[in-house]
């Protein structure tokens, strides 16, 4: 069985309200697709960045997510065609 590590780096930003977040997928040969996201708090609300950190990362999470899903339909469509359909026997 064949092992493999891909490597996923998010980076945080604050300014003031605003927090942003970037989600890099790394694959081990050196291609990378990046995810966005971004929060803000609610003037109502306590200072609290951990959770301005926590929700923007998850949200470039998603979207790196999104993105990957994207990557392979495409990759699927251009494999199928590419090969010849299937034959049946029955």
């Amino acid at each position: 069985m064949e092992t493999k590590e891909w490597t996923v780096r998010i980076s945080l930003a604050e300014d003031g309200d605003d927090t942003s977040a970037r989600a890099t997928l790394t694959t081990g040969d050196g291609e990378s697709v990046t995810g966005t996201g971004r929060a803000r708090r609610n003037p109502a609300d306590p200072s609290q960045p951990r959770i301005g950190d926590e929700l923007a990362a998850s949200r470039a999470l998603a979207d790196l997510a999104q993105r990957l899903a994207v990557i392979t339909s495409h990759d699927i469509s251009e494999s199928d065609a590419e090969s010849p359909a299937p034959t049946r026997s029955w």
